[in-house]
């Protein structure tokens, strides 16, 4: 699998300009909420049109397994993965349009919702009354922290095979303790005190193969600046301030059979 994108050269700045740079910090770059988007982070599939010459969606270099940013179009080697602090997790309950009537995201149900109740099986797809199909998406509010201590917010959600990794996952989550010397006491961790690994790896049955998340613990997030910037982002969040991009931003939210289950990217 390829290696991550561009590296920005790094080159001497005189002192000067660092004086420039940190006495106008901030100055024309804070947007509200509303004028930015959290992107997505997905992984590739075989045939994702990030992966078609012929798309506009095309990202050069990236190879089915990576992970990609449906904003940025950044990408990162599915092998080595991604380190990641989750902030928050939701559950949303999407609704599409079937694929063979054109396709299309059409919008989110809220979960209180009496419409989710009357869903019909069809195959491995929950069909709504008007048709349309409900997806079920685990979505995990997180930073990618790189390599050289950067991070960035970013929305990895999980649907269809991917739920079952999403509830390995919370399970890991839920399972985080650590004794207070204080008190002598376990107690459970904040979400965003782990840092983790998601990385690709290949599942397959009868009808076919897919690329599907796998996650590891990597250990705790020591960094105390990089705790409250985790913090602050789910507190954000939790207040209605920040809110992911779009499903509709036309990187990609269409359906493909690779199994029993639909494979949304």
């Amino acid at each position: 699998m390829s290696t991550a994108v561009t590296k920005a050269k790094e080159t001497a700045v005189s002192t000067d300009v660092m004086d420039d740079i940190f006495e106008f910090a901030g100055e024309g770059a804070s947007f509200s909420s509303s004028e930015m988007q959290i992107p997505f982070v997905r992984l590739l599939q075989a045939l994702s049109p990030q992966l078609n010459k012929k798309k506009a969606e095309y990202i050069e270099g990236a190879a089915s397994g990576d992970a990609f940013n449906n904003v940025t179009n950044q990408y990162w080697d599915g092998e080595k993965g991604i380190k990641v602090i989750p902030c928050l997790t939701t559950i949303k309950y999407l609704e599409f349009v079937p694929r063979d009537l054109g396709g299309g995201f059409k919008g989110e149900i809220p979960p209180n919702s009496s419409v989710l109740q009357k869903t019909t099986r069809s195959g491995s797809k929950e069909i709504l009354p008007n048709g349309n199909e409900l997806v079920k998406s685990a979505q995990y509010f997180c930073f990618i922290v790189e390599d050289d201590g950067n991070f960035q917010p970013v929305v990895i959600d999980m649907k269809s095979t991917q739920l079952k990794v999403s509830k390995r996952w919370n399970s890991q989550i839920s399972m985080q303790k650590m004794k207070n010397p204080k008190t002598g006491m376990l107690v459970q961790l904040p979400i965003f005190a782990t840092m983790w690994r998601l990385y690709s790896v290949e599942e397959s049955n009868d009808q076919g193969s897919w690329n599907n998340w796998n996650v590891e613990r990597i250990g705790l997030v020591e960094d105390q600046s990089l705790r409250l910037e985790a913090k602050a982002f789910r507190d954000s969040i939790m207040a209605g301030e920040v809110k992911a991009a779009p499903e509709d931003d036309g990187m990609g939210s269409t359906t493909q059979s690779n199994s029993d289950d639909e494979i949304l990217f």
